[in-house]
């Protein structure tokens, strides 16, 4: 181990390069999911550019470079002041000696006074990358699942930390739906920032328009969408590091793409978007819409080319906190939040929170882990929906057993999926007792239930596969009638009276069918009384 003296940190020079390349080649091997690092032309011109500041370690007595780490300045496409503390690599045989510590002191000590907020996509099969930020009050904010591809894929802890007037300049009570509050609680309480959000209850999805053709952008498009763009820059929805104003050749060499929807001759909105072939990752960073129609359809139209033409596994998107109708638009497309982040980009005259959703599209295979309390409590948030949506097409199929699908759409299946859970009751265990608080639905897949009015009693009635328990306290919202106990062994697909009420509130169309649906049950079930 080298002693820390040993060591000097300063800012790159262009003769650097090269001991930077070795760098990565000798941390990362072949796998790394950013390989332009290994070429010396790519780091000079890093080194050299007005966008990023490089920082090395080299050893005091031979000069050999023994770890790097960088700040990209611009990551956000308005100059908003916002910098991402990356690309820290330390060679093997020279980790230990606190040389991450002491790049993190020197990229702190050079950016304080030019940026609003800093970022950290800390990764986490090391304790290195994470334990170093928050040691240099840097908060976790998010858990971003399978975020890069090395050998596999990675998840990242999401952190942040905020300079100068940031937070001052912060747009106070943004609105986000309910879905995201654990994350963004979480989040604000980490920042020590009040937990001053509005849970916007009544936000619809954009509608499901599908009438529209979809193209690529070219020169001839450019104009027009700028046009759009214009008129549009003052309700700016989606966040991320390009902008069509760039010019559309830089867009080009940038690898940004644009999906177009075009209503007859004229243009209706258009999606830009990253897309990563070697990581395996769609990042989608603008969304230029003249009005509502258009932005469910852009994101779909993406969504299906992420999944079957370019063998995509994450999709990511940076929502204004104040947009609740996209970030419900996104939740019935698959997107979850993954991070919750104050003050995150500066629009207008004030810097406004953003919300980070994710929609995987591979298992949610975490892999090893190394976390702190913090990062351990952020990732359980993250994942409980995703592992959730990860069920939902088993669920459906089971749903579909039941014909509670016959007068739904794929979609509204979708939705009701997302809501249930799998429950299994061994023959002889009690469901719910007499007198009992209700708090769920079970919607019967296999076995048979005895419903019974005493602890001894005979059975009163039965409930079959196929049928409905615990519809009566739905309905009541107070405590189960009678007991029910599983007389052989039962599969059952449940639903919390709290969830089915939200999707109900979100969605009537869905709620109709459901009650149309436990209306018939009941029918089915007092025919067959009256026969006992």
């Amino acid at each position: 181990m080298r002693d820390a003296s040993a060591v000097v940190i300063r800012e790159a020079v262009e003769e650097d390069a090269a001991g930077v390349c070795d760098v990565f080649r000798a941390a990362y091997g072949k796998a790394y999911s950013y390989p332009e690092f290994y070429e010396t032309g790519f780091v000079k011109r890093l080194i050299l550019g007005d966008d990023a500041l490089m920082f090395v370690a080299l050893d005091r007595n031979s000069g050999k470079t023994l770890g790097t780490a960088s700040v990209l300045l611009e990551i956000g496409a308005m100059s908003d002041l916002t910098g991402e503390f990356g690309r820290l690599a330390v060679i093997p045989d020279a980790r230990g000696c606190r040389i991450g510590s002491m790049l993190m002191d020197a990229r702190l000590a050079a950016v304080r006074e030019r940026l609003h907020v800093g970022i950290v996509d800390a990764r986490i099969t090391h304790p290195y990358s994470l334990r170093i930020a928050q040691r240099h009050r840097f908060t976790v904010a998010g858990f971003a699942p399978l975020r890069h591809f090395f050998k596999y894929r990675e998840s990242t802890c999401v952190l942040a930390q905020w300079f100068n007037d940031a937070l001052d300049l912060r747009r106070n009570n943004p609105r986000i739906v309910h879905e995201a509050l654990p994350i963004a609680t979480l989040s604000l309480e980490n920042a020590s920032l009040p937990v001053d959000v509005i849970i916007d209850d009544d936000a619809q999805a954009y509608p499901r328009d599908s009438n529209f053709a979809i193209e690529e952008l070219s020169t001839t498009g450019y104009s027009t969408l700028l046009r759009i763009e214009r008129g549009r820059i003052r309700n700016r929805e989606v966040f991320g590091p390009m902008r069509l104003h760039y010019g559309f050749f830089k867009l080009h060499r940038s690898h940004a793409q644009y999906l177009i929807a075009r209503d007859g001759k004229h243009v209706a909105g258009a999606i830009g978007f990253i897309h990563d072939e070697h990581d395996r990752s769609v990042r989608i960073f603008e969304l230029i819409t003249p009005n509502d129609r258009a932005v469910y359809f852009l994101f779909h139209q993406l969504l299906s080319r992420c999944e079957e033409e370019w063998d995509i596994d994450v999709v990511e998107v940076d929502v204004r906190a104040t947009s609740p109708r996209l970030q419900r638009t996104l939740l019935e497309l698959g997107f979850v939040p993954s991070a919750y982040v104050p003050a995150m980009v500066f629009h207008d005259v004030e810097r406004f929170d953003v919300i980070r959703m994710t929609r995987l599209l591979v298992a949610p295979d975490l892999g090893h882990m190394e976390l702190t309390p913090e990062a351990e409590e952020m990732k359980d948030l993250v994942m409980a929906p995703l592992i959730v949506r990860q069920a939902a097409p088993i669920v459906q199929r089971a749903l579909a057993r039941l014909g509670l699908l016959r007068a739904m759409t794929p979609e509204q299946g979708q939705l009701l999926a997302s809501a249930c859970t799998q429950r299994r009751f061994p023959a002889g265990q009690e469901i719910f007792r007499r007198d009992e608080k209700a708090a769920e639905l079970l919607l019967i897949l296999e076995g048979r239930i005895d419903v019974r009015v005493s602890d001894n009693g005979e059975a009163v009635g039965e409930v079959l596969p196929g049928e409905t328990l615990g519809e009566l306290g739905l309905l009541e919202r107070g405590v189960h009638s009678a007991s029910a106990v599983a007389r052989t062994d039962v599969e059952a697909l449940a639903i919390e009276h709290s969830e089915l009420d939200d999707l109900m509130r979100r969605r009537p169309d869905i709620g109709l069918a459901i009650y149309r649906y436990l209306s018939d049950g009941l029918a089915r079930k007092l025919r067959r009384a009256d026969e006992r």
